[in-house]
């Protein structure tokens, strides 16, 4: 589909066959995805009353999708990439609806909750890594920047809408409710998504199942880009862990604030998020990816101190807020980056398991948060610092600019 330089445009984006019912079906997916995180730790936190609870359901919710990645990769090298999607969203409905069932009557020991959370997570990168390596098969590659910001953008206006309303019904309905509320929105995403045509993809999947999910490991390890971008942002998304237990906390304890205010927190960091994502997809990022990336990571770095110590409301906000905008340019930059230098055949793969490499430092990050912040919540700070500085550190050694 030629696309001249005049028409590198959000409008000439969303004249591209089936990318707005995409995009469409992503953003009501990804608003249920950000009032997951949110409404489970502020369960753990409100029923159980544990912070490394906390920190454990987010390695539930993240871990076992992380490790399933590799066959999840080959499985969307030879499957129809949408049906795929269609699954995932509704396991993740089934998975949130028992949990609201059992708490509802009181049987949800820990061990159950934590099973349940692990089995939503195996599927969840026929979503995330399914529906990106769509964009490079149906977007013009003068226009991936653009649907790059699109997805970036959508991204964090779901941390607008998603975190304060998965606060307010935890506050004012209780977290069960909350719980199957966002069931019914994976349900909804689903129902968009029926029906949505399959790109036809040159693949590069044959033979056993374990083969093709080994062959796409190989190529993922042996591609500089991936391996550098893989070890950079698995880094940087300690910091997103940490900060998933961290911010409820300085809420709840610090502030005496209740769910509510923790969501409408998040919100404020998309919304910064949204701004910036939206003006970066207007760049051509050739040649600008080390500026786009490195800069803001040191730049999160600086911001993160306003946390300490005893931060109160307004550094908070300020943080948030600017953290959001750092995010917008990194991000466009990054999934750019990854188009470019990855074979189209091997998209579903390389794309899956690249994006759970990055994202495997979240719940590491959950972890360490919960633990840590259940005695100091400076110290968990001090850890999203260091984790910034080594993440940015490593994209400058290992990521081959140009």
């Amino acid at each position: 589909m030629p696309v001249v330089e005049a028409e590198r445009s959000y409008g000439a984006l969303f004249r591209v066959p089936s990318i707005a019912r995409l995009l469409v079906g992503m953003q009501v997916a990804r608003i249920a995805q950000s009032m997951v995180n949110v409404a489970m730790v502020l369960f753990a936190l409100t029923v159980y009353g544990s912070a490394p609870l906390a920190g454990l359901v987010g390695v539930a919710l993240a871990l076992p999708g992380i490790v399933f990645s590799p066959v999840a990769g080959a499985l969307l090298d030879r499957h129809g990439r949408v049906r795929l999607v269609l699954i995932d969203y509704l396991l993740a409905a089934g998975s949130l609806g028992l949990i609201a069932f059992f708490a509802a009557i009181g049987r949800l020991p820990v061990w159950l909750l934590l099973s349940i959370a692990a089995v939503s997570s195996l599927t969840s990168p026929l979503s995330t890594a399914g529906l990106r390596s769509l964009f490079p098969v149906l977007v013009p590659k003068p226009l991936w920047e653009r649907a790059n910001a699109a997805d970036s953008v959508g991204y964090v206006l779901a941390t607008v809408v998603g975190p304060p309303l998965a606060g307010v019904i935890v506050q004012v309905w209780g977290p069960a409710v909350a719980l199957a509320f966002i069931g019914a929105v994976f349900v909804a995403a689903a129902a968009v998504m029926i029906g949505l045509p399959e790109p036809h993809i040159g693949s590069s999947s044959s033979g056993s199942l374990l083969r093709a999910a080994l062959d796409g490991l190989t190529y993922t390890l042996r591609n500089r880009t991936l391996r550098g971008l893989g070890l950079s942002f698995s880094v940087l998304n300690i910091v997103w862990g940490v900060n998933a237990i961290v911010i409820p906390l300085l809420v709840l304890v610090r502030l005496h604030g209740g769910p509510a205010l923790v969501g409408l927190l998040f919100a404020a960091q998309g919304m910064g998020g949204v701004i910036s994502s939206t003006l970066a997809g207007r760049i051509d990022t050739r040649s600008r990816e080390h500026r786009m990336i490195v800069y803001p990571m040191l730049g999160s770095a600086i911001l993160l101190l306003l946390l300490l110590p005893d931060a109160g409301l307004a550094p908070i906000l300020i943080a948030l807020v600017l953290f959001g905008v750092l995010n917008g340019p990194l991000d466009v930059a990054m999934f750019t980056i990854r188009q470019r230098r990855t074979d189209p055949a091997w998209m579903g793969r390389a794309f899956a398991l690249s994006m759970s490499f990055n994202f495997l430092g979240f719940p590491i990050g959950t972890a360490l948060g919960g633990i840590v912040a259940s005695q100091s919540i400076d110290g968990a700070v001090l850890i999203e610092i260091c984790a910034c500085l080594l993440a940015a550190v490593a994209a400058q050694l290992l990521i081959p600019f140009d």
